[in-house]
C-alpha cells in the first residue's frame, strides 16, 4: 500500500493538471464542459476513493497469487508476450466486471457513482466507487492465472491499466479513424455514459473495444443522437459519499418492503433495476422519461460558495498528499484516524454545496475534533517536521471550515434549485 500511496504523489497532480487544461481549452474555445459543482463533486469522489485504496479497505475473496499457483499450466518466461497476454487478459477481465456492474443490481452499487456526474469530462473520469469492499476482480483473472502469467507482470499492468482509462473522458475530441475499431476513444465512451435509449449499456470496453464487437456491445456515436449524461435515476447530490450508497439503500428498502420471500433474496441478483412487483406498485419510483428535457441538479450557489467549495477540495487535497507523503511515519491506526477526516471533511463541504443545514453540525464537529487532535498531540500527524507552521495553518484551516460552515448555512442558506434543462 506504501507503493500505491507514492504513486499517487505524482498521479493525483498529474491528473489534476489535466482537468485544468481541458477547463482552460473550454474557456478558450467558448465551449465549456465543465460547471464548478459538478466538477468539485468529481474530484472529491476521486479523493474519497483514494483513501480508501490507499487504506487497502477491502475485504479479497481471493488473490491472484493464489490462483496462480494452484491453476497454473505453464510457466512462461518474463518476455514481451508475458506483458501482451497480460494485458489482453486484464482488459478481458476489465469487459466483464464492467458487464457485470452494469447488468446486475447489486454490482451496479459500486459503479453507479462513475455514471452519475450529469456532465461528461476528464473530472468524472474521477468519480470511483468505494462501495467495492468486496474485492473478486482476481477471478476474473483465471484465464491468466492458467497461463502462467507471473504475479508482478499483473502488479504493474493493472494500475497503468487504470490510470490509461482516464484520457477519453472528454467531449473535445472527434472520432479517431482507424482507431476506432481498435481501441475505446472518445466518442464510444461517450456513447457508454449516455443515457439514450440507443446508447444505454453499449460499449463496456476499457482499453481495446474488439471485446464489445466481439460480444455485442458496441454502438457507434451518432450524429443524429447526442448523448445526454447522468443515469435515468438521478443522484440529485453533489455528495459522492451518498451517491456511493444510494442504490444499495433502495435496494435494502426494496428487500424489506416486498412480501415474496423470494424477491428479497434475488432482487440482488436480478438485472439492473429491477423491482418486485408489489414494491413497484405501492413505491413507484420516478426516473428520466425524456433524456432530451431534464432538469438537471443544480441548486444555487453564490460564487463565494462555489470559491469556498474549490478552497476545501484543494486543501483536502492537500491535506490527502501529505498522508501519502508521510504514510509510513503516520502508521495504520493513525492513517485510519487521517482518512476519517478526509472523509468527514469531504461529506461535510459536499453538503453544504447541497445547502444541507446539518452540513453545519458535520463542520462544527469536525473542526472541533481538529483542534481537539492538535491540542492533545501538539502537532498534526508529524507535519511540524516538515513545515514549522503546519499544525498552525491546520488550525486555522478548522476554524475557516467551522465558520464557513456557519455562514452558508445561516446566512447565505438558500435551497431553491436553478432550473437547467438539456438542449
Amino acid at each position: 500500500m506504501e507503493t500505491y500511496a507514492n504513486a499517487l504523489l505524482y498521479a493525483i497532480p498529474f491528473f489534476i493538471g489535466l482537468v485544468l487544461l481541458e477547463i482552460g481549452y473550454g474557456y478558450l474555445v467558448k465551449d465549456q464542459k465543465h460547471n464548478v459543482m459538478d466538477t468539485v463533486s468529481s474530484l472529491s469522489s476521486g479523493l474519497t476513493n483514494i483513501v480508501k485504496d490507499s487504506l487497502g479497505l477491502v475485504l479479497v475473496l481471493v488473490g491472484y497469487p493464489f490462483l496462480l499457483k494452484y491453476l497454473a499450466l505453464f510457466t512462461i518466461e518474463s518476455t514481451w508476450l508475458v506483458w501482451i497476454l497480460a494485458f489482453l487478459c486484464i482488459d478481458f477481465a476489465g469487459y466483464w466486471n464492467h458487464r457485470l456492474s452494469h447488468h446486475v443490481n447489486i454490482f451496479w452499487n459500486q459503479h453507479v457513482i462513475h455514471h452519475s456526474s450529469e456532465e461528461f469530462n476528464l473530472a468524472c473520469a474521477l468519480r470511483q466507487s468505494i462501495s467495492n469492499v468486496i474485492g473478486y476482480f482476481a477471478l476474473l483473472l483465471i484465464p491468466a492465472a492458467l497461463l502462467g502469467v507471473p504475479n508482478e507482470v499483473i502488479a504493474i499492468l493493472a494500475p497503468i491499466h487504470l490510470f490509461a482509462q482516464f484520457w477519453y473522458h472528454t467531449q473535445h475530441i472527434g472520432k479517431m479513424g482507424w482507431l476506432e475499431y481498435v481501441i475505446v476513444t472518445p466518442s464510444q465512451h461517450r456513447v457508454h455514459h449516455a443515457i439514450n435509449p440507443e446508447y444505454i449499456d453499449k460499449n463496456l470496453g476499457q482499453i481495446l473495444c474488439i471485446w464489445d464487437r466481439m460480444f455485442g456491445t458496441f454502438q457507434e456515436e451518432l450524429d443524429n443522437v447526442p448523448p445526454q449524461y447522468g443515469v435515468l435515476k438521478p443522484a440529485a447530490t453533489w455528495n459522492p459519499i451518498i451517491i456511493n450508497f444510494q442504490h444499495v439503500w433502495r435496494l435494502m428498502k426494496d428487500a424489506w418492503r416486498t412480501k415474496n420471500w423470494k424477491d428479497k433474496l434475488r432482487i440482488w441478483f436480478m438485472p439492473t433495476g429491477w423491482r418486485p412487483n408489489d414494491v413497484n406498485e405501492k413505491y413507484p419510483m420516478s426516473k428520466i422519461e425524456n433524456v432530451y428535457a431534464f432538469n438537471k441538479y443544480k441548486p444555487q450557489a453564490s460564487p463565494s460558495l462555489k470559491g469556498y467549495a474549490i478552497f476545501q477540495l484543494l486543501f483536502n487535497t492537500g491535506l490527502m498528499l501529505f498522508m501519502f507523503y508521510n504514510y509510513s511515519e503516520i502508521g495504520f491506526n493513525n492513517l485510519l484516524l487521517f482518512g476519517a477526516f478526509v472523509f468527514v471533511g469531504i461529506y461535510g463541504y459536499t453538503s453544504l454545496m447541497d445547502r444541507k443545514r446539518h452540513a453545519f453540525w458535520i463542520e462544527l464537529i469536525r473542526g472541533a475534533m481538529g483542534f481537539l487532535l492538535i491540542w492533545l498531540t501538539g502537532d498534526w500527524f508529524g507535519i511540524d517536521d516538515y513545515w514549522e507552521w503546519g499544525s498552525t495553518a491546520v488550525l486555522f484551516y478548522f476554524g475557516i471550515t467551522i465558520f464557513g460552515g456557519w455562514y452558508y448555512t445561516f446566512l447565505e442558506s438558500s435551497t431553491k434549485p436553478e432550473v437547467n434543462i438539456t438542449a
